[in-house]
């Protein structure tokens, strides 16, 4: 990545983008773009970080206008820009239709207008046989993304890539953040279903995953991290037993709207051609043109036993490695130190 001068992330202002931001600004890197809706969010992280090499721009993925002024002369982009919350996007679905599909087709082609030398699209686990309009959308922009570099080819100026990754440990909006205010709160832990699954992965591992992508994508490649993952229980006890209050209230309010059971990140089919590269997995681009034979009279000559890797045979981390991994994160380290300060 050091042989990189510029950087623009989309959604520069949320959980990925700053820490993206912040691993980018430990580099020689000359100049990072930063492109959100929010003054106000930019206003707080421009006095968080001084830094002469960072640059703000208020603008839309929606708007191709603001889009264009924020490529122009990249080098490089990390779209992370979306709509990210199941429940809004099911109340509100062309809101995530023209935030993550149309914004991020927008962003892929002043990529291409621009010549930035890669692009690299944040997918999710719920873009993987997806249930919910937040999934659905997410989808469409991995086939848009995968679309395009398919059209530009491999000799391209500009390489294409995604990466898919489930939950991001303590980003805004997650559970962990509202666990432990209701803890602090005194109130209960409002769990949907104890037995649901999720992957557990902290924001440092999304951020390399998308470097890694960075250094290592072919044209329309897929990375996903192999991520273990626990029950909502098991991540509930080992909060409890963290912050020492082991009898805490736990209250199940029952599924929230679109919910899934546990989170896939690769299909049986997707990983019967994909590449393991220890770590992550690498999922190549369907490079087939658009001839008919190749789908209804040919397919493919050989079959292969494997499962979908999700959140329910992924590793299953136990409480004692949950409580491990929460303490690696500095957030969680610092509220659990101040709350053993305050008590008697």
């Amino acid at each position: 990545m050091s042989s990189i001068n510029s950087v623009l992330i989309t959604g520069g202002t949320g959980s990925f983008g700053k820490t993206m931001l912040r691993d980018l600004l430990s580099h020689n890197i000359g100049e990072i773009r930063i492109l959100s809706r929010d003054e106000e969010k930019q206003d707080a992280l421009r006095n968080q970080i001084k830094d002469g090499r960072v640059r703000y721009y208020i603008g839309d993925v929606r708007d191709r206008s603001s889009v264009d002024r924020a490529v122009a002369g990249v080098d490089a982009i990390f779209h992370a820009a979306a709509l990210k919350q199941v429940p809004s996007c099911e109340f509100f679905p062309l809101e995530a239709v023209r935030t993550n599909i149309l914004g991020s087709e927008n962003v892929i082609r002043a990529a291409l207008a621009s010549r930035v030398r890669s692009v690299v699209c944040l997918s999710t686990d719920k873009a993987v046989m997806p249930i919910n309009a937040m999934g659905m959308s997410k989808a469409l922009m991995e086939k848009l993304a995968q679309s395009a570099a398919r059209e530009i080819g491999s000799n391209a100026d500009t390489t294409i890539s995604c990466v898919r990754y489930g939950n991001v440990m303590y980003s805004r909006g997650s559970v962990i953040p509202l666990f432990i205010r209701q803890i602090k709160a005194g109130q209960p832990i409002t769990v949907t279903e104890p037995e649901m699954t999720r992957f557990l992965m902290p924001l440092r591992d999304s951020v390399a995953l998308v470097r890694f992508a960075f250094d290592h994508a072919r044209q329309g490649d897929l990375f996903i991290k192999k991520a273990p993952a626990s029950t909502i229980a098991d991540l509930v006890t080992a909060l409890k037993e963290l912050f020492g209050v082991p009898d805490h209230a736990v209250s199940v309010i029952g599924w929230r709207h679109a919910e899934k059971l546990y989170e896939t990140l690769a299909s049986a089919q997707e990983l019967s051609s994909a590449e393991d590269l220890g770590d992550y997995y690498r999922l190549q681009l369907d490079e087939r043109d658009l001839h008919y034979n190749a789908y209804v009279s040919e397919g493919e000559e050989e079959t292969h036993d494997y499962q979908d890797f999700h959140s329910h045979n992924a590793e299953q981390l136990d409480v004692p490695a949950i409580k491990e991994l929460l303490m690696s994160l500095p957030e969680v380290e610092a509220e659990v130190t101040a709350w053993q300060a305050a008590r008697p």
